[in-house]
């Protein structure tokens, strides 16, 4: 049986728990591009954000996190689990930091990051969206959360309010303040006829 291009998520969803793999494909390859492209925009390891948004969907799929129609859209429910997800990831990096084990003579090898080609490198191999890309990793978590929502996913003030659980007067002037610490972050990388 095949499942219509037309078909609500909360349907898609109620087939999916009722045993249809066609209705949970149909969920995965229409949500699964966008929450993507935020994991990857929000954490920067495109093997970081295909884990995350797998999780996700495994989380959906086994019930773990529950989704309720009656409270809003499930892409936003969506992106909100990939947010928590990450939060919840960076939250345990900062907690394990390792320091680095002295060589034999006894001194410290620093891995310091390097600029090398990753898949985020060679996915916006355009200089200026490389520049882009880190700046919007050098944002606080919750500015960097409503620019990509708002500037690369095009949700409004609402549905992101929902995403992330704040007021809208929150989601307002966080991208107000993210929008500003991006644009001087940027500022450098600018040609000069664009800098006002």
């Amino acid at each position: 049986m095949t499942t219509p291009p037309d078909t609500p998520d909360h349907e898609l969803l109620r087939q999916t728990h009722a045993g249809r793999a066609d209705a949970f494909t149909a969920l995965y390859r229409r949500h699964q591009g966008p929450l993507f492209r935020y994991a990857l925009m929000r954490c920067g390891a495109s093997d970081t954000a295909a884990d995350v948004v797998q999780e996700a969907f495994m989380g959906l799929l086994t019930r773990r996190f529950g989704f309720d129609p009656l409270r809003g859209q499930l892409q936003h429910f969506l992106f909100g689990v990939v947010r928590k997800l990450i939060l919840k990831l960076e939250e345990a990096r900062r907690r394990q930091v390792a320091l680095p084990e002295p060589d034999e003579d006894g001194e410290l090898e620093l891995d310091l990051p390097c600029d090398g080609a990753g898949p985020l490198t060679r996915l916006l191999d355009n200089e200026t969206a490389e520049h882009v890309r880190r700046a919007l990793a050098l944002l606080p978590a919750h500015y960097r959360d409503v620019v990509i929502l708002y500037e690369l996913h095009d949700l409004s003030y609402l549905e992101i309010a929902a995403v992330c659980q704040v007021d809208i007067g929150t989601v307002r002037s966080r991208l107000s303040r993210g929008r500003a610490a991006l644009a001087k972050r940027l500022k450098a990388h600018a040609p000069d006829c664009l800098v006002n």
